[in-house]
């Protein structure tokens, strides 16, 4: 009896293995799988994140409601005059140095002229000759006149002696006039100051051999009119129209970083320079306290009225392709909008854009190489930052 029920249990056991088994290792299978397909799927996810670019945004900032217009200008005296030898001669002595405040007629230095002290002597010798000469021809002019009364003389020969006294009277007026002439020239041996002002240069000194004439580098002092100054700008040809006579500007130096000066439009040139492109504009400053100094630098500022502000945003910004400028900005979903913009004004910092952006667009920083239009592109930073 128990030999019959025994092979029926094994091979119901051995039917219980084999499907447990089966169902083990369907189980694995489907684990394995399932788990590879979701991988896979992760992988294709991660993929496709890091295929679209991340990108950081700006918000463009208004540029101010009245534009400026910075530019270098060179400031000069009022009046400057380089003062030159009239006579040649030696330098007896010099009265003011550089930096010295002048009068309009100050001594500024005297010339020892001993060669026109001679032709001095010369001329009123002469002088004295020409005098003797015509007094002796006045003389015997009368005593003619006075034989002609008796007949003793003829007409002609009284009109001859009054002839020769007009022509001795001619003769000591030349002389005279030369004596003038060289005596004028003595009083260049004082060298005055021409109007009040400071000394800004002497370039001679005591015993210094001084040669008549003006040519360049040869002046002895120049003196200079620094009360009031002149500023001259280069005024680009696009701003002509905008900056007229008597408009105000204003300037700062460097030797006086945070104070600014202000000056007035008093003359334009009326004619473009052909190699600038620009046109010279000159001002005038008010300098009291010489804070201000001539042949120095200065930054002037001019106010644009009637200019329309832009939007400003850094050159980092900008793109430059084969059909203009661009600015590429981020939509609401995301997506790459590149907008042709056109430059107002470049500050170096920063770029004013006239036209072609508006104050809620979200701008891309600095945009990827090869960014086009309907590009999806991640935002990097939720809040949008100002340049």
């Amino acid at each position: 009896m128990f030999e019959s029920t025994s092979p029926k249990v094994s091979r119901s056991l051995l039917w219980t293995a084999l499907v447990l088994g089966g169902a083990i290792a369907a189980y694995v299978v489907f684990t394995g799988v399932t788990s590879r397909n979701s991988d896979a799927a992760h992988l294709k996810q991660r993929s496709q994140a890091q295929a679209v670019m991340t990108v950081a945004v700006i918000s463009p900032a208004p540029a101010n409601a009245t534009p400026t217009l910075d530019l270098p200008g060179r400031i000069e005296a009022f009046a400057k005059a380089p003062i030159y030898a009239r006579i040649s001669g030696y330098l007896k002595s010099w009265k003011a140095d550089i930096g010295t405040p002048v009068k309009a007629g100050q001594l500024l230095a005297e010339i020892d002229t001993p060669d026109l002290d001679q032709q001095i002597l010369q001329a009123k010798a002469e002088l004295a000759s020409t005098q003797a000469n015509a007094a002796l021809s006045e003389n015997t002019a009368k005593r003619w006149q006075s034989l002609l009364a008796t007949n003793f003389v003829s007409s002609q020969a009284v009109e001859e002696k009054l002839g020769d006294y007009k022509a001795k009277l001619a003769t000591v007026a030349a002389s005279q006039a030369n004596v003038n002439r060289i005596e004028a020239l003595k009083n260049f041996s004082r060298i005055v100051s021409p109007f009040d002002g400071v000394v800004t240069a002497r370039n001679t000194d005591v015993g210094a051999l001084i040669n008549a004439g003006g040519s360049a580098g040869s002046e002895l002092f120049v003196v200079s009119d620094i009360k009031r100054l002149r500023l001259y700008v280069n005024l680009p040809q696009t701003y002509v129209a905008q900056i007229q006579k008597g408009a105000v500007a204003k300037f700062t130096v460097p030797e006086t970083p945070g104070k600014t000066f202000m000056a007035k439009v008093l003359s334009m040139s009326q004619a473009i320079t052909a190699g600038s492109g620009s046109m010279l504009v000159q001002l005038s400053a008010e300098n009291p306290g010489g804070t201000l100094l001539p042949g120095g630098f200065a930054n002037v500022s001019f106010e644009l009225p009637g200019v329309s502000a832009g939007m400003n945003v850094p050159p980092s910004a900008l793109i430059f392709t084969k059909t203009g400028l661009r600015v590429a900005t981020v939509s609401a979903d995301n997506k790459v909008v590149l907008k042709t913009v056109v430059i107002g004004r470049d500050y170096g910092n920063k770029v004013e854009l006239s036209s072609g952006l508006d104050a809620t667009d979200r701008v891309i920083e600095s945009p990827p190489d090869g960014i086009s239009d309907g590009d999806t592109v991640k935002v990097a930073v939720a809040e949008p930052k100002k340049p």
